[in-house]
């Protein structure tokens, strides 16, 4: 029994919430904003073809190969100060991008954005640790976090879209200042500052070995899903791989290393992890196939079929908001499991779209299986952060947000690449007779070089491209979402064992408590206990 309860949050923490909230969301709304301007500013600056690859990819790049340094960072400099100094030069990198004249300009300004990006993920979730050291509080306050990213990856295309309608491309990146802004002025006053005094000297060694075997895997990943399984995705990958196997020996050998393996002795964070990175992989997987089935398919326009996933936003926020009430009475493993079978039921609907059910099925498929994943979304993270010490919540969250990101890579590149194998297949057997080479090859290579094709042709032999297309295409969602359906009722069988052993939040505080409950402290309180690791 401890001889003293943790400090509970009072409303200064729960502001200083908001203000981590702000860049959350508009870190994930600027993941999906650009790909609605990608007309608009290929019209303004003519980027070639790999060029613009580079605009798109180099934001997520960036932040994915960098995150667990700026979580290893915020830990020795200060999580607060990392944070601020970040959304600093996010809010100007976003500026850049805005006003940029070039494409070098603009390809700069995101890898700018990326860097930026990478120190806010880890910074946000290791002061949420620091702020909210009582368990039911925390549980509420991730739940938060997660829907603050919810919400920016749905808002991304419909604000997008709207400003799109009445402003210049660049009029997306703005989104970003006001947020940055805020994050500076407020950060200082209602955030806490933490550092850990347990770690050494930054081995930059290890933060370039990180950084390109990041790269290499990620970028092998995504040509992946546009190349197939091809030479150069192949050796881009196992390069990477290799080069990450030998970062970990090299974290091994070091007193002070970049990435403290230790972290994944605990079976419920290295549980957590795995189950966390392969529901992002399922949910990345299918999701794929349904963007494209909305335009290509039903055909709808890009805005059009942002409104259509809305919600599945909402309903994922809604069961992320009710999980810690509901963990309050069933165990973490318990509630994962069930979440789990239910998004497995959604993905089932989504099994069974055919070519003419129109967007009715897959909202009804969306909603189910997005309530269903956020008990894990959720209760993944919260297992994650306070399994891991205070003084290393910064890694631990750095951790979780690269096998997010890796799992969303890995689901787009395998399921993408599974599915158009079956898509290649059906088109094959289905094009229409007297259909010139150069519209067949276009049709065998994707549903939308498919459309744009049948959208050449007149008469009966456009119609018949299309009709062959969407039924080939259909198939390719099916066979997408069948196969993450099964893997996630795998997922909820393994969280189910092997999470079963982690306490409800109320256990877990009845230990920390002992038999009295502690009162909110004060803001001394919190200043004097945040400035020194636990």
């Amino acid at each position: 029994m401890n001889a003293a309860a943790p400090p509970r949050a009072t409303m200064r923490e729960w502001l200083g919430l908001a203000v981590l909230a702000l860049p959350t969301m508009v870190i994930a709304l600027s993941m999906t904003v650009l790909n609605l301007a990608v007309p608009h500013l290929s019209a303004d600056l003519k980027p070639q073809g790999t060029q613009l690859l580079w605009i798109i990819d180099i934001y997520g790049f960036l932040i994915a190969g960098l995150l667990i340094t700026m979580g290893a960072i915020g830990d020795r400099i200060g999580r607060r100060k990392l944070l601020v100094i970040g959304g600093a030069a996010f809010g100007a990198a976003s500026l850049l991008a805005a006003l940029s004249t070039s494409v070098t300009m603009l390809i700069s300004a995101r890898a700018l954005m990326g860097v930026a990006g990478a120190t806010l993920m880890p910074s946000t979730m290791s002061l949420i640790r620091t702020m909210f050291e009582d368990t039911r509080q925390r549980a509420v306050a991730i739940s938060i976090w997660i829907s603050s990213f919810t919400a920016g990856t749905a808002l991304g295309p419909v604000i997008g879209g709207l400003m799109l309608e009445y402003f210049w491309w660049g009029s997306v990146f703005l989104l970003a200042v006001p947020v940055s802004v805020l994050l500076v002025v407020l950060g200082p006053f209602l955030l806490p500052e933490y550092r850990s005094s347990d770690h050494g000297r930054l081995d930059f060694p290890s933060v370039v070995i990180l950084l390109v075997s990041t790269l290499l895997v990620v970028y092998g990943l995504k040509r992946f899903a546009v190349d197939g399984l091809t030479a150069l995705p192949v050796l881009v990958f196992l390069a990477g791989a290799g080069l990450g196997l030998s970062f970990v020996l090299r974290q091994r050998r070091l007193a002070s290393p970049l990435l403290d393996l230790r972290l994944f002795g605990n079976r419920s964070f290295s549980t957590s992890l795995g189950v966390l990175t392969m529901v992002v992989f399922a949910m990345s997987g299918t999701n794929f196939f349904v963007a494209q089935y909305l335009q290509t398919v039903v055909g709808l326009s890009p805005f059009k079929a942002g409104l259509v996933v809305v919600p599945n936003a909402l309903a994922n926020i809604l069961s992320t908001m009710m999980t810690p009430l509901l963990a309050r009475r069933v165990r973490a493993a318990y509630l994962m499991a069930a979440g789990l079978v239910l998004a497995a039921t959604g993905l089932t609907i989504l099994s069974q779209v055919g070519p003419d059910s129109g967007f009715g099925i897959i909202m009804l498929g969306g909603v189910v299986m997005s309530l269903g994943f956020g008990p894990t979304l959720s209760l993944g993270n919260d297992v994650i952060i306070g399994s891991a010490p205070q003084e290393r919540a910064g890694a631990a969250s750095a951790i979780s947000e690269t096998g997010t990101d890796m799992g969303a890579a890995l689901g787009i590149a395998i399921m993408g690449s599974a599915g158009t194998a079956v898509y290649r297949s059906e088109i094959e057997d289905r094009l229409p007779e007297g259909l010139s080479h150069e519209a067949a090859e276009a049709a065998r290579d994707t549903v939308g070089a498919a459309v744009a094709a049948a959208g050449k042709l007149t008469g009966r032999t456009g119609s018949e491209l299309l009709d062959a297309a969407a039924q080939a295409f259909t198939l390719a969602l099916r066979t997408a979402a069948g196969i993450s359906a099964t893997l996630v009722l795998l997922l909820a069988v393994a969280a189910a064992v092997l999470l079963r052993k982690v306490e409800r939040p109320e256990e877990r505080a009845a230990e920390e408590d002992g038999e009295h409950r502690p009162g909110p402290r004060t803001s001394e309180d919190r200043d004097r206990g945040a400035a020194e690791p636990r």
